[in-house]
């Protein structure tokens, strides 16, 4: 098979050829369908704090149809179409059966999307309802992330959002926050380039600007937020936020950010704030964020702004680490109408 292989920190990915994968015991081995390209995936291709070795295939988000198993796999055949659930765990700790995998003391995410075919359990396929694309399929990642986010926050209805950074995860949690039914839901980047996607996506506004980044979203607000939502990784925004936050509001972490930051504690202290981190998902809002694009959401899929093929890959991967106009790419390697829309009884 042809997949991007990750060469060396700070160097660009390159498309080869390697050998097919095998499925393990419990294992199924997948065509890969539809990948999206993760703001992580760009992280771990930089810092070394992730670990990445010479010949890794990275890429979490992913679905596909399965084309092999393992001899003690009972749940899935041949044809069935999948979405994967991006950790690999031991399947028998009290995290596992609770269906929180995340949690297991083995958990490591698996990647392979990048490939034409990749290796997986079958405990961590979901499989596409009918009415639900592969490229749904590689979408539920991102959106069981904002989902969480929106659980940890504990966000009410009629409270007022701030959603700083507009990109995928951002707009997804701009998504989560309407269908909770928040009342204000401002979105704010430093570029202007997301700002109709922000709207459609749920936002009530939409704020640009380096200037007074915190007048203008109290304006746009009409005063301050109940939660802000981190979304950017960018250092400052802790201390940003918690200027912005009311009394008693809630600071959630949803950013990747890998480098060391600093906020005064007694602003926050003062204010009584909350400040939350939130990382992963678990199975339920895994499989809630598969429901929502399979009963007929739309918003979700205007995450999607480009779609490329594997030998693109390398350089569209390289844009989107500089300025870019994307929102989420999706890498699709298979020719969709080469694959049933629909599952083997």
């Amino acid at each position: 098979m042809h997949a991007a292989i990750f060469e060396k920190l700070g160097q660009p990915l390159r498309v080869e050829r390697v050998d097919d994968p095998e499925p393990d015991p419990d294992g199924v081995v997948l065509r890969v369908s539809h990948c999206g390209i993760c703001g992580s995936d760009l992280h771990m291709t930089d810092d070394a704090a992730f670990g990445l070795c010479e010949g890794d295939i990275i890429g979490h988000e992913f679905s596909g149809e399965v084309v092999a198993t393992g001899r003690e796999v009972k749940t899935l055949r041949v044809g069935h179409r999948v979405s994967v659930v991006p950790y690999r765990t031991c399947g028998r700790c009290a995290a596992c059966l609770a269906g929180d995998p995340a949690w297991c003391a083995q958990m490591e995410l698996a990647g392979g999307g990048y490939g034409e075919y990749a290796a997986v359990s079958a405990r961590q396929c979901v499989t596409l309802p009918v009415d639900a694309s592969f490229a749904d399929g590689a979408l539920v990642e991102p959106l069981a992330v904002a989902l969480h986010g929106i659980a940890k926050a504990g966000l009410r209805p009629g409270q007022d959002v701030l959603i700083l950074g507009a990109g995928p995860i951002g707009l997804a949690t701009a998504f989560w926050a309407a269908r909770f039914g928040a009342r204000r839901i401002v979105v704010q980047d430093v570029r202007p380039t997301q700002e109709a996607r922000a709207m459609e996506m749920g936002a009530t506004a939409f704020v640009c600007g380096r200037e007074d980044p915190v007048g203008d979203a109290r304006r746009a607000l009409g005063g301050a937020a109940d939660v802000v939502f981190e979304c950017a990784g960018v250092p400052g925004l802790i201390a940003q936020s918690v200027e912005v936050l009311k009394p008693r509001g809630t600071l959630l972490l949803l950013g990747l950010c890998t480098q060391a930051d600093s906020f005064v504690p007694f602003a926050a202290l003062s204010k009584e704030l909350r400040i939350q981190t939130s990382a992963f998902f678990d199975q339920r809002e895994y499989e809630a964020a598969l429901d929502v694009l399979a009963s007929g959401a739309a918003e979700p899929r205007l995450l999607v702004s480009a779609e490329v093929g594997l030998v693109e890959l390398p350089s569209m991967f390289e844009q989107l680490k500089r300025s870019s106009p994307h929102c989420k790419v999706m890498i699709q390697h298979a020719d969709p109408h080469t694959l049933a829309h629909r599952n083997p009884t």
